[in-house]
């Protein structure tokens, strides 16, 4: 599957990047996530449909607040924010939530 990005109120979701444009490493190592492929290998999880992985942004920035993922074999949801950055986590996690139900819904 091609990346889906989902509105989630007040963020917004979308595929995590490392880019010219937007590059969300500095943040994600704010989570703790140093490894320089992460955002590589979270492409090509969900080219494979392994694992589905957003940057939660504020809408005006882009810049990523929370990092949330989705393995759609399990329906296992997992978040993790920056600090101060709770409120974004949970609302994507509601978000997602209502996504899973919808792409595995039988």
């Amino acid at each position: 599957m091609e990346p889906v990005e989902i509105n989630a109120g007040a963020w917004y979701l979308r595929a995590l990047r490392a880019d010219a444009l937007m590059d969300d490493r500095p943040a994600l190592a704010d989570l703790g996530e140093t490894d320089p492929g992460h955002v590589g290998r979270a492409d090509a999880d969900w080219l494979a449909d392994a694992r589905y992985t957003w940057a939660v942004c504020e809408p005006t920035t882009g810049e990523l607040l929370a990092e949330i993922a989705l393995r759609p074999d399990t329906a296992e949801i997992s978040a993790r924010a920056r600090p101060g950055h709770d409120d974004a986590a949970d609302a994507a996690t509601a978000a997602v939530r209502r996504f899973a139900a919808a792409l595995l819904e039988p």
